[in-house]
This record gives structure tokens, C-alpha cells and sequence, in this order.
């Protein structure tokens, strides 16, 4: 399928040295700018790699990220942490996985029916006090903002392409990322579930890509979560990226029951 999910695999020595996953494009490192972003992982039995993805915490038990992210039969594990180096499992709470009951990958013919409900909750097995949360909006708040209303993206992972030579390599650093974004025109059936951002960084303004998936799309200059990060139209995260909105009233309503 054309579509590309934003979660990725990646050898389980991560915690020590470069390997290959993506994140935020054109972006800096955000330091204790959005503390409440976090990564959540997955060890894959029976295997050497890793699911890699981001996402919010909205208190100290529980973690907002996306569907696809993970297996709910598996334990995952969240940190806070915005730098290598990570140590496994001092840097890290374990938590159980909740997907929205009604995610579905491809349950439909083309880009508007790639996916739907894309959103999960981890509910971890003991307090994590990042320092700071994330808010969930007001309902149905996305229908409210105009066009290239700024949008802070955050998440973990690649900063950019190596390119030249082959296949472009991809830039891992495992460190929490920020850029300024902005909501661009999207009049179509996806917009219903999803609000469209550019991957094409231009004029100071960045994109996101594979281990972004779940990380918060921000109403600039709040804490306010306006969607996750959901998929990509290409492997090169170029063009659009569609984000799952969180302010639709059965989006809420999942959340609120975890």
C-alpha cells in the first residue's frame, strides 16, 4: 500500500548508538520545551528490533499515542527522557496498550480509507511525573481554526536524510525534536477525521516522518492537543501528513474511558 504508517522498527541497541528510524524534519532539539512528550517502545519477541513511537502524557498514568503503534497483547514501556542516552529499564515505565476499539488500517479503498480511530492510550503500571501535561481540547475545536493556524510538532527519532549514493540513510539521534508547523487547506473526506500538515519543510517550518507516529500535533503556544501523528502519503515524508484529530466526541470519549 502507497500509505505509510509513521511507526517504524529499530534494533533493540538503540539505547547506545545510532540506528535507523525517523521523526521530526527540519526541527531542533526541544530540550524541557514540551516535557510531556515522550517515547514509547515495544520489544518484539523473539526478534533484535523494537517498535519506536512518540506521544503525550496527560497525567502521571496515562500516555497518549497512536494506534498502530503496538501490539496490545505486549507490554510497552514510556520515557520522558529528551536525550541519549537511555538505559533500559531505569529510564523507563512499563504500561498496557489500549488502542481505540474502532482502529482500522486499511479498511478502505485509498487515501481516505487508509485509516480511521488512530489514536491509543498506554495506561502505565505506576506513576511517571514528566514535570508538565498535555490537554485534550474542547470538542470539535480543529472546525474553529483558519487555515495555516501555527501547529507545534514533537517527537523522537530521524532529523533528516543522507543522501547520495543509493538509498538515503536516515539520521537517528533518539532525542526529542520541536518544530513550527502550520494546518494547510484540506476540503476532502479526510479532513472529517484528520487535519492535513506539510512534511515539506519550507520558510522555517518543519515536517514529521516514521517514529513520529502518536507524537502531538500542538496548538501553538499551548498544551492543547489538536491530533496525533498518523501516516505519510511516501517513504521520503514529503508532500502532506495526516494527523488523527483527538477532538472529535467518540475520540474523547475513548480516551476519557481509559
Amino acid at each position: 500500500m502507497r500509505n505509510r504508517m509513521l511507526g517504524t522498527l529499530v534494533v533493540a541497541a538503540f539505547l547506545a548508538a545510532y540506528a535507523p528510524v525517523m521523526t521530526v524534519t527540519n526541527g531542533q532539539p526541544d530540550g524541557n520545551g514540551h516535557p510531556y512528550v515522550g517515547v514509547v517502545i515495544q520489544f518484539i519477541p523473539n526478534t533484535s528490533f523494537i517498535t519506536v513511537c512518540s506521544g503525550s502524557a496527560l497525567s502521571t498514568t496515562r500516555f497518549l499515542t497512536a494506534a498502530h503503534c503496538a501490539d496490545p497483547t505486549l507490554p510497552v514501556y514510556v520515557s520522558y527522557k529528551s536525550g541519549r542516552p537511555f538505559t533500559f529499564p531505569a529510564d523507563f515505565t512499563q504500561g498496557t496498550f489500549y488502542p481505540n476499539p474502532d482502529w482500522c488500517i486499511g479498511c478502505g479503498p485509498g487515501l481516505p480509507g487508509f485509516d480511521t480511530h488512530d489514536v491509543a492510550v498506554v495506561a502505565l503500571g505506576s506513576a511517571s511525573n514528566p514535570g508538565a501535561f498535555a490537554a485534550l481540547p474542547p470538542a470539535n475545536l480543529v472546525d474553529t481554526l483558519a487555515m495555516r493556524t501555527g501547529v507545534d510538532i514533537v517527537g523522537y527519532g530521524v532529523q533528516g536524510f543522507i543522501r547520495g549514493g543509493g538509498r538515503p540513510g536516515q539520521i537517528f539521534l533518539f532525542t526529542r525534536y520541536f518544530a513550527p508547523s502550520v494546518l494547510i487547506q484540506s476540503n476532502n473526506v479526510q479532513s472529517v477525521e484528520f487535519i492535513k500538515l506539510t512534511a515539506n519543510p519550507a520558510q522555517g517550518k518543519g515536517g514529521v516522518c516514521f517514529g513520529d507516529s502518536g507524537g502531538p500535533d500542538i496548538l501553538s503556544g499551548t498544551s492543547t492537543i489538536l491530533a496525533v501523528n498518523s501516516y505519510v502519503t511516501n517513504g521520503n515524508c514529503a508532500g502532506v501528513t495526516y494527523s488523527q484529530r483527538v477532538d472529535l466526541p467518540d475520540i474523547l470519549s475513548f480516551i476519557n474511558s481509559i
